[in-house]
């Protein structure tokens, strides 16, 4: 083993090019060669490695600042880089960064809106997404009508979908009046569609779906959908912090992207276990 070595999907998820499960990805699809070679899953590379993605050559310069966007996702926008349908992109109006580039920290679907963390470090990103983390997530969602207690309490006891295990960890009723009712919802991981599928496995229809939370990290009431703002950096340290990631230091701290938003340097982060006040 090369002294110093580290995984290969660290190393380019440091640089801010993607999180590690996404890099993993690539690697397994044989879109990665270190020294001229198909890279493997799980691999370590040492300083000298030459690393090559995509047949371009990889600069191994490390971030010089972490950075976390907070967006407004809105409906009918996708999470993915790319999309065949020609749909538009959450990254289609982002900021282009010297070096990197911007990693989602989990997805929201198509018809799903609300908060969406982006980073320019591929660690804080995998870090922020893996259930050994332990960040939950908090949904407002719709539905058609008021919901009974014994319907509350099997949402919370947890139901059997695709042969796992779904609930969620606290469900409250918000607002509402005749067949619209708003709940909010609390989920440990968020797999893919699970509030939804939640409230179908009790025959309920969810109308709207928006991520108003993850972990400490809330939505900003200024922040209008389809916009996004860039993390103050003293918010990014307590996030690194709290996840346990190496926190670069910036040279500019704060500077926001959506110019429309409000000047004011209030904090986007809630009170939350293990994070330093």
């Amino acid at each position: 083993m090369t002294e110093g070595s580290e995984k290969l999907q660290k190393v380019l998820a440091d640089l801010g090019l993607g999180s590690r499960r996404e890099i993993e990805g690539w690697i397994s699809a044989g879109r990665v060669q270190v020294d001229g070679e198909r890279a493997h899953t799980g691999q370590r590379v040492g300083q000298e490695a030459a690393i090559e993605v995509d047949g371009k050559p990889v600069r191994r310069r490390t971030l010089d600042t972490t950075r976390v966007l907070v967006m407004n996702k809105a409906v009918g926008v996708i999470c993915s880089r790319k999309d065949p349908e020609g749909r538009p992109t959450v990254f289609d109006d982002l900021q282009k960064l010297q070096r990197g580039r911007w990693v989602a920290v989990g997805r929201l679907d198509f018809q799903t809106s609300g908060l969406l963390l982006l980073t320019n470090d591929g660690s804080l990103a995998n870090k922020l997404m893996h259930p050994s983390t332990g960040l939950d997530r908090e949904y407002a969602v719709r539905v058609d009508g008021l919901l009974s207690e014994e319907e509350i309490e099997t949402l919370k006891n947890g139901v059997l979908i695709d042969d796992v295990h779904c609930s969620f960890s606290d469900l409250q009723h918000f607002d509402g009046r005749g067949r619209n009712h708003w709940y909010h919802a609390v989920l440990m991981e968020g797999r893919n569609h699970e509030v939804r599928n939640l409230f179908a496995a009790i025959g309920r229809t969810v109308s709207r779906l928006k991520r108003v939370r993850y972990g400490p990290v809330v939505l900003p009431s200024f922040l209008r959908a389809g916009r996004a703002t860039e993390m103050a950096a003293e918010d990014v340290a307590k996030l690194c912090d709290l996840v346990g990631v190496a926190y670069k230091t910036p040279v500019k701290a704060g500077r926001r992207t959506d110019k429309k938003a409000r000047k004011d340097k209030e904090s986007m982060l809630l009170p939350y276990p293990g994070m330093k006040s």
